[in-house]
């Protein structure tokens, strides 16, 4: 068999695969900033395009809402228990690598929040990545952010996380098998001829 179910556990590995490179990236970074630079140290990269610059956010995605540490934690963690959950269903390589850089992302925000100073489930999150007009990030909230974004052009594609296509979903029986990833693009979705 060699339809979507046969390609789940090989997505299943994929998600796995690019959600680790992103933590790791994201944690080896961390520590590299931490061990480099003191709080607030900042150093020119590129000029004032670029630099790194060390600091500690208790809030969301690019410093945003402060002083909340735990309910971020909470986010972060039902992000990943539905990322998992929607693993059951990945038959499309390029959702697999979507949700695997959201996932990579949450997880490494998530491990800060759950390891780090001051106490734990309310650690800050270390971010050092500095641009012009812009709050202080790091790896993982880049990964979310492309992550999000490739999910959203997905959708907007009509690409579903099980590799079909909506002009497929709709135009046939609700059989839950669906056509290969890259769907029947002679199909015109119901406009006719």
């Amino acid at each position: 068999m060699n339809g979507p179910a046969a390609r789940r556990p090989r997505r299943f590995v994929l998600l796995t695969a690019v959600a680790a490179a992103a933590l790791g990236a994201d944690y080896a970074t961390k520590e590299a900033a931490l061990a480099s630079f003191e709080p607030g140290e900042s150093m020119r990269v590129v000029g004032e395009l670029l630099q790194f610059t060390l600091v500690f956010n208790t809030g969301a995605a690019f410093s945003m809402g402060q002083g909340l540490p735990w309910l971020f934690f909470l986010i972060a963690a039902a992000v990943v228990v539905y990322i998992l959950f929607l693993a059951r269903k990945l038959a499309s390589v390029p959702w697999t690598l979507a949700l695997g850089l959201i996932l990579g992302g949450a997880l490494g925000n998530l491990v800060d929040r759950a390891f780090r100073p001051p106490a734990p489930l309310h650690g800050a999150v270390v971010d050092w990545i500095q641009v012009p007009n812009f709050p202080v990030f790091n790896i993982a909230d880049s990964c979310i952010v492309v992550g999000g974004a490739f999910a959203v052009l997905l959708a907007f594609r009509g690409i579903n996380i099980d590799g079909t296509r909506e002009s497929d979903a709709s135009g046939g029986d609700d059989a839950s098998g669906g056509e290969p990833e890259a769907g029947a693009q002679s199909e015109d979705g119901g406009r006719s001829a």
